[in-house]
């Protein structure tokens, strides 16, 4: 089942693909952020502009339910500019997204120096047994390195959408991208889920090239500070290399 079904006009239907793991009925970060990132790729599109950073606001549960969304150009240019999108339900806006798009470069490589994600694992991993559905099931996951969800600690995971983001539609590389790097701070997770609370109000991601492919690779780790608050950050790779860094500001309580 798609994430969600195009209504035209600019209206979505959230699938229960959508439903994260604290509530069902509201939406994990990954899906909505990668809708936010279609608006923006589909505005106006330009071949020589890619967009090299994109954060996104969440300005509270997001329902499984119907979004509207739009996007405009709030700063225009020839080699950079600048993409608003948001996503409403009910007249009211309940996550935003602000993205550069950057001039593409020609004729220089500068390799990332980030460690190459390890290799794809052959087996699929389990996560209906920590009775997590909707989003979780609606990618297939497998663990490279670290407990994932199963034990506190860095994780190093591969994933790929089993459904489009929209119905009928080929996600691009960035949606596919956006899908995971929320989950940056679940598959790095210092604290059992079950006793504590680490809820990101947003979501930046920095890219220095598009993704290929289907598998996208999170290397993520946390850290929650006494007296501060929590950073999960990642790096994001697919099968030729990495492709950039995400990052959330986490909110950390107990239940």
């Amino acid at each position: 089942m798609a994430f969600y079904e195009d209504l035209g006009e600019g209206r979505f239907r959230s699938t229960p693909s959508t439903t994260g793991a604290w509530d069902e009925r509201f939406q994990h970060g990954g899906p909505p952020s990668a809708l936010l990132g279609r608006a923006v790729e589909r505005l106006a599109p330009r071949p020589d502009l890619m967009v090299a950073r994109i954060t996104v606001e969440i300005l509270g549960p997001i329902p499984v339910a119907e979004l509207t969304v739009s996007a405009e150009v709030v700063r225009p240019g020839r080699s950079v500019e600048l993409v608003h999108a948001a996503l409403s339900h009910d007249g009211r806006d309940v996550a935003r997204a602000q993205a550069w798009r950057v001039r593409r470069s020609v004729g220089v490589t500068v390799l990332s120096r980030h460690q190459a994600a390890p290799p794809l694992p052959d087996t699929e991993a389990e996560v209906t047994a920590h009775g997590l559905g909707g989003y979780f099931t609606s990618l297939e996951w497998r663990w490279a390195a670290g407990g994932g969800l199963e034990a506190p600690g860095p994780s190093i995971a591969w994933a790929r959408m089993r459904a489009p983001l929209v119905e009928d539609e080929s996600p691009s590389g960035l949606c596919r991208v956006l899908v995971l790097a929320d989950s940056g701070s679940g598959a790095s997770s210092e604290l059992p889920i079950e006793e504590w609370q680490f809820i990101n109000p947003e979501l930046t991601v920095h890219l220095h090239r598009e993704a290929v492919g289907e598998w996208i690779c999170l290397d993520a780790t946390t850290t929650i500070q006494d007296g501060g608050v929590g950073l999960a950050t990642s790096v994001l790779s697919d099968a030729q290399g990495p492709v950039g860094v995400g990052a959330q500001s986490l909110l950390v309580n107990r239940w």
